[in-house]
């Protein structure tokens, strides 16, 4: 196939992630756009590139927070790139790669040349809301816990997130061990990304992390990586129970809600080399794809989203040299390596959401960064990202790294 143009650019490591720190953990108290902020104007600080060169900006998030119907614009402004406009997303799990995509298409159509994508989410604490209904019995409202009652239903699949899972294991017979040895793989290549005190994590992320109070006045602690990371062992994993009774999914072969946040520049060819941390280092988007499944078979949904978004760069799955996915559960890549012949040990090196959280919103994005920098260890080549959310829907996307350094 004959490759398309990229859509817009990244500069080289104008991207990073903060840690991604389990519920109710060091996180918790963290006004979760507040703290978006705060870890942007640092990060844009550190790498030299000042606020007021933003036209553009897109926030991404999927848990409200005080204040958020406000959102992009003041993100934005706690930034101090109050000139800068643009929506804010919500897509459940695949909001990452939406929020880059909407970027990508900005830029690209010339409508803006410097955009922020910011993506964050406070899993812990999450709202508790009362919609009020005058005509209900007596005049009472309906409640919802925000978090909670989304993870156990659908509203239109009837079903639980985990459902969908055993519904594609039963459907390609996945067994509790096989998602089990896919777990231990993950957690594997998990390790590599800690090694020589956490090197690859500290190509996009800041360590150890200064842990701001809540009014982001003084530093009341820090963390040195991920926390909440599970330490699976084969033995471990064995005395698991399936959640379901049963089913074949147990708590080892899923992953946690966690909090964090991730942010990114997107950009022309231009302004992306003069933003880039290395000039011989370019980063082009080629292409985006969204999928929706048959109701409750959630992870069956990344494999046609992955091959629209080959299509759209003009690729095919032979042409990708590293994948990234957003995995809320095993069956995830057991589907997605069986369905495009890509190798299930040759996806996931360094991390994923399996193993190291899921906060929604950002998830995908530092997925993303962590493809770009393990491209740019191999001296360049394309990347392949895809994640699954919420309705059965998926997102993925292609990214090309090129060194001419090589």
């Amino acid at each position: 196939m004959a490759k398309s143009a990229a859509l817009s650019y990244i500069p080289y490591g104008a991207y990073w992630s903060t840690p991604f720190v389990k519920w109710q953990g060091e996180f918790a108290h963290l006004h979760a756009l507040e703290f978006a902020a705060h870890v942007a104007k640092e990060a844009l600080n550190a790498r030299g590139i000042a606020p007021d060169a933003f036209d553009h900006g897109v926030l991404g998030m999927t848990v409200p927070q005080k204040s958020s119907f406000y959102g992009l614009p003041w993100v934005m402004g706690m930034i101090g790139a109050a000139q800068a406009g643009g929506p804010t997303i919500m897509q459940a799990c695949a909001t990452s790669a939406r929020c880059v995509q909407s970027a990508a298409q900005e830029v690209g159509a010339g409508m803006a040349e410097v955009a922020l994508v910011v993506t964050a989410d406070r899993v812990s604490n999450g709202p508790h809301l009362y919609y009020p209904a005058p005509t209900g019995p007596g005049g009472t409202g309906r409640a919802e816990d925000w978090v909670m009652d989304n993870f156990g239903g659908d509203p239109y699949a009837k079903v639980a997130m985990v459902q969908t899972a055993e519904n594609v294991a039963r459907r390609y017979q996945i067994t509790t061990q096989q998602q089990h040895d896919v777990v231990l793989q993950r957690h594997a290549q998990y390790q590599d990304a800690l090694k020589d005190d956490h090197a690859f994590q500290k190509r996009y992320m800041a360590l150890p992390f200064a842990v701001p109070d809540a009014g982001f006045r003084k530093t009341v602690g820090a963390v040195d990586g991920d926390r909440g990371i599970f330490p699976s062992t084969a033995d471990g994993l064995a005395k698991l129970r399936p959640v379901q009774a049963d089913g074949t999914v147990t708590f080892g072969g899923q992953t946690h809600p966690a909090d964090g946040n991730a942010g990114m520049v997107v950009t022309t060819r231009e302004k992306a080399a003069s933003l880039s941390r290395q000039k011989h280092i370019e980063i082009s988007l080629l292409g985006f794809g969204l999928a929706r499944t048959e109701k409750a078979y959630m992870p069956m949904a990344p494999v046609p989203a992955a091959k629209r978004a080959l299509g759209a760069a003009g690729l095919t799955i032979d042409d990708v040299d590293v994948v990234k996915s957003h995995n809320p559960f095993a069956v995830n890549d057991v589907v997605f390596a069986r369905e495009t012949g890509f190798p299930l040990g040759r996806m996931n090196n360094y991390g994923c959401s399996l193993i190291y959280g899921h906060p929604q919103g950002p998830t995908g994005l530092r997925l993303m960064i962590e493809m770009i920098e393990e491209l740019a260890m191999r001296g360049g080549g394309t990347g392949l990202f895809h994640g699954c959310a919420a309705g059965d829907t998926a997102m993925a996307a292609i990214i090309r790294v090129d060194d001419s350094s090589r």
